[in-house]
């Protein structure tokens, strides 16, 4: 059930043509529960959809009521005109839904720069069908709504101790942090703050969509939305739930790595022994976005060279000539030389491990990216076509 599966919550997902597929493509979740509370972070990228310049607004008060989400029409850069339809969308939610339209938050993903009268009409006739078909059961059809290029929805649950939390996220393409290209919606059944549910998400979203680095490529839509309906009535220790809201961002991230776009290989770059958390980010990223090593990773080719090449572009602490590099558990590189033979390497599996040691201090982090393929090249050459 996903974003259902946590009591207070309802969510529908229908097809309103905005896919030539006659696909789903909008989607409602509404939360019924005594609390309204919510949070919400956003992609960083100076370039941001309307939707995005909405909620961002919508979500200043702590206070979300349902969140209303497209697929087909990235509405960004289409004007005052994408902005006044997503202030439309919001309203008329609010309208059927008997809320405030400030909260009401709006997620739009697809191409950028199209979006009419026609795209408008779609959208609004798509959120009243949405409402009018909420259930405690539809949260299957909203994961499937929100799908672009993503060839599976995207879901996960977790059940704590009396509460639980559920979610579900859409993206295939444009991963890279600023959270990922994404959209992503959570929702609990714990008691929990406005300002609870901000602190637990943004700390959940650090450690885990913003790890996520597959094509280096920042959207202008990414947007996380954790709605908090307090239906259980159950007070979850601050500890507790901040792992559990990390284990369910964390199984969303790893599953919209594996379904990349024409990605042949899942790539987990782990820098350990790093003299600051930050470093041992800085490090993974540097290899995650190398297109070198992307390369030769979709080609079999256990080029630790072109990790020692990346690494060395970075501003992190470590002498070069002291690093030692693993691939899928054989230690290639030992002191900035060669170690065990690559032949001993057996990159076909799609799960990659890289494991790179600084040597410096204590701190470590894990990127997740994947290989650069044809497939990749030739997906994105022809998407707006």
């Amino acid at each position: 059930m996903t974003v259902t599966a946590p009591q207070g919550f309802e969510a529908a997902g229908v097809a309103a043509g905005l896919k030539s597929t006659g696909k789903p493509d909008v989607a409602v979740v509404v939360n019924r529960g005594p609390l309204k509370a919510g949070a919400a972070v956003f992609t960083s990228n100076r370039a941001k959809a309307n939707p995005i310049l909405w909620s961002q607004q919508a979500i200043r008060d702590g206070v979300v009521e349902a969140v209303v989400l497209n697929s087909g029409g990235a509405n960004c850069f289409t004007g005052a005109f994408g902005f006044q339809t997503t202030h439309e969308t919001a309203e008329k939610a609010a309208e059927l839904l008997g809320t405030s339209a400030g909260d009401v938050l709006v997620c739009s993903t697809g191409l950028i720069g199209t979006g009419d009268e026609v795209f408008r009409a779609k959208v609004l006739a798509g959120t009243a069908e949405a409402i009018a078909t909420l259930s405690t059961e539809g949260g299957d059809d909203a994961a499937h709504a929100i799908m672009t290029t993503d060839s599976v929805p995207k879901t996960s649950v977790y059940q704590g101790e009396g509460w639980t939390i559920g979610g579900m996220a859409k993206g295939a393409g444009m991963l890279a942090p600023g959270l990922a290209t994404m959209l992503v919606v959570l929702t609990t059944d714990a008691v929990l703050t406005a300002a609870e549910a901000d602190g637990h998400l943004r700390a959940a979203t650090r450690v885990s969509f913003d790890r996520l680095d597959s094509d280096g490529c920042m959207s202008t839509n990414d947007q996380v939305t954790l709605m908090v309906s307090g239906a259980s009535g159950v007070t979850p220790e601050p500890e507790a739930f901040r792992f559990a809201l990390t284990e369910v961002c964390t199984s969303l991230a790893v599953q919209l790595q594996a379904d990349a776009e024409g990605a042949s290989h899942d790539i987990a770059i782990q820098v350990v022994h790093a003299a600051s958390e930050d470093d041992a980010v800085e490090v993974g990223r540097s290899v995650a976005r190398n297109n070198l090593f992307k390369a030769a990773i979709f080609g079999n080719d256990p080029n630790w060279g072109r990790v020692l090449a990346a690494i060395g572009t970075t501003q992190a602490a470590f002498d070069p000539y002291a690093v030692d590099v693993s691939m899928n558990g054989v230690r290639v590189c030992s002191n900035g030389g060669p170690d065990r033979p690559r032949e001993e390497v057996d990159l076909t599996p799609r799960s990659t491990s890289v494991l790179i040691d600084l040597k410096t201090g204590d701190a470590s982090a894990t990127i997740y990216t994947n290989d650069l393929t044809h497939d990749y090249v030739h997906e994105n050459s022809a998407y707006a076509s």
